[in-house]
């Protein structure tokens, strides 16, 4: 949002668009209905639209002859990035609804809240107004986007650049407690320090010989087979995920870090915190 617009409110679509949130809600709720994967799908659309420019909706611009797109950045991985056609659906509801009115911007907020809602998350209010962007930018997708190999300190480094604590990142991390990873980016996890910190026990070593059937050492092989990063409630929004840090088998090297890395010693007594009360 520029300095010059006005702040974002409840009611913004009032006596414009009155019914954009049950519009958004009803649609959400057939398509979470349909698939529960697509609730993560939406939910990780808004964040990385929201790491790169605010959420102003340029995820969503495919690339014109002017314009180099944020879809194909290999941080949004490369075609991984789903949910587009969903926010299209519900744009052209709200278009016969409300020509003109409702910024696409808001409506993948909307949407990513009520995805979370729909999977058994947490609801919070989402104050609406957002222009669109005309603009992307694929560079500023690559740089400001975490990647599942990342480091603790460059995760926490990018967090703190959009303005967000060590704590929200910990917090904001725990969407992972929903939707898959494809084997292209925990591989590298898998075949590296996974064991150690699982300790090797053999709950532990029977998931990863599943996780291993999943996804080959041969870097070409398998890249697009996928598996849940919660594998307890891989459909329901809890705080499971944090338990599996705990019991280091974190699926992603990103998510592990928060817990076993020498740097953690915040992010490990917050993620022992979100395992220990669900509220918080």
């Amino acid at each position: 949002m520029a300095a010059t617009d006005p702040p974002l409110t409840l009611d913004y679509y009032k006596s414009t668009c009155p019914n954009v949130f049950d519009i958004v809600k009803k649609e959400m709720e057939c398509h979470v209905l349909y698939d529960p994967r697509n609730a993560a799908f939406i939910l990780r659309l808004h964040f990385h639209d929201c790491f790169v420019q605010g959420c102003d909706g340029s995820i969503l611009l495919d690339d014109t002859i002017e314009l180099q797109g944020e879809k194909k950045a290999s941080t949004n991985g490369l075609n991984s990035l789903k949910g587009f056609r969903i926010i299209d659906k519900i744009k052209n509801k709200l278009e016969s609804e409300c020509p003109g009115i409702v910024s696409c911007a808001d409506i993948l907020t909307i949407a990513a809240r009520d995805a979370v809602i729909l999977v058994g998350g947490p609801y919070w209010h989402v104050p609406v107004g957002r222009k669109d962007s005309k603009t992307a930018s694929y560079d500023l997708a690559m740089e400001n986007i975490p990647s599942a190999n990342e480091g603790l300190l460059s995760i926490i480094a990018k967090f703190l650049y959009q303005g967000l604590s060590v704590t929200d990142m910990v917090a904001l991390s725990g969407a992972h407690t929903i939707g898959m990873a494809r084997c292209e980016s925990f591989r590298a996890r898998i075949y590296g320090d996974f064991e150690a910190t699982s300790g090797k026990n053999p709950i532990s070593d029977s998931y990863l010989s599943e996780l291993r059937s999943v996804c080959p050492a041969i870097i070409g092989s398998g890249d697009n087979n996928v598996t849940a990063m919660d594998n307890v409630t891989p459909n329901l929004f809890d705080n499971s995920f944090y338990h599996t840090l705990l019991r280091g088998e974190g699926l992603l090297n990103s998510d592990q870090e928060l817990y076993s890395s020498l740097f953690g010693m915040e992010t490990k007594s917050l993620v022992q915190k979100y395992a220990a009360d669900p509220v918080a």
